[in-house]
């Protein structure tokens, strides 16, 4: 159990500046990463942020008891479908045709291929990912099976979305944001890409929890496997909002885990905002 502590200063201005030893967060980030990348070449077997991926149900099954549909998922390549994430926020963003939609931790692109049949060839679906294996597989899935309207583009979501400023109708992202060390950071990048005056729009789904763990005792596997990073639902709410979005609310919730061994209880959220003014 890798432990690492976010509150030690390492003298750096920016992740980028630091090697994986100074500098906590890019530990954390490399082995994000890491963990993600092996679940891109072999499958969701050692982390995932989905209530039944630890169990012997199949990445199907999981993906069912979070809400997706059977006959949805027998429509999109097999590869994309890992069984991680912690919800079906698509069940909540309203997708339109001719839209544009950017998937954040687009992952093998689930969701992606999924949203693609919503904007239909009038609309574009824009995936984003840093791990190397997951933008592999899914740029491959998408030539294979004729998605002309879904592109995948490498990005760090909390430092810069590779989307051009109010672009965008609505964003999506399933238990990814959990991973990140700044939320608030995450939260304006996606601001800052979706159309403004309410004409933009999130459907996250995310896990929030009942107690959040101190910088001090970070388990990074933990955290990969979107628990230690969690926030207080309040403080999710608050993150959002301090972006700038305005009418945040909970769309559902699902429990998680009903007590850890730090007697934390994780909740599974899908929370959906507007832009401002």
């Amino acid at each position: 159990m890798t432990q690492i502590n976010l509150s030690g200063d390492s003298g750096c201005c920016s992740d980028e500046c630091c090697s994986s030893d100074a500098s906590p967060k890019l530990e954390l980030k490399e082995k994000i990463k890491e963990i993600y990348g092996k679940i891109a070449l072999s499958g969701n077997s050692e982390s995932c942020c989905m209530p039944e991926c630890c169990t012997d149900s199949s990445p199907r099954q999981a993906l069912l008891s979070v809400g997706y549909d059977k006959d949805e998922l027998e429509s999109i390549p097999e590869s994309s479908i890992l069984g991680v994430g912690c919800g079906a926020p698509l069940n909540f963003a309203n997708i339109k045709e001719g839209e544009t939609v950017v998937d954040l931790g687009s992952g093998a692109g689930i969701d992606a291929f999924l949203a693609s049949k919503s904007v239909k060839d009038g609309g574009k679906v824009i995936g984003i990912d840093f791990t190397d294996d997951m933008l592999t597989k899914a740029k491959s899935a998408a030539r294979e099976h004729g998605f002309k309207n879904v592109e995948f583009r490498k990005g760090d979501i909390e430092n810069s979305i590779p989307v051009e400023d109010d672009s965008v109708d609505a964003v999506i992202s399933n238990c990814v944001i959990n991973l990140t060390t700044d939320k608030v950071r995450v939260f304006k990048e996606v601001y800052r890409i979706l159309r403004k005056n309410g004409k933009g729009r999130i459907a996250i789904s995310d896990l929030v929890t009942s107690v959040e763990v101190q910088a001090e005792s970070v388990n990074a596997e933990n955290w990969c496997s979107c628990i230690d990073g969690a926030l207080t639902r309040e403080n999710y709410i608050n993150s959002i909002k301090q972006a700038g979005f305005q009418d945040v609310k909970v769309l559902n919730e699902q429990l998680y885990m009903e007590d850890d061994k730090t007697g934390r209880k994780i909740t599974s959220v899908v929370i959906g905002a507007v832009t401002g003014s």
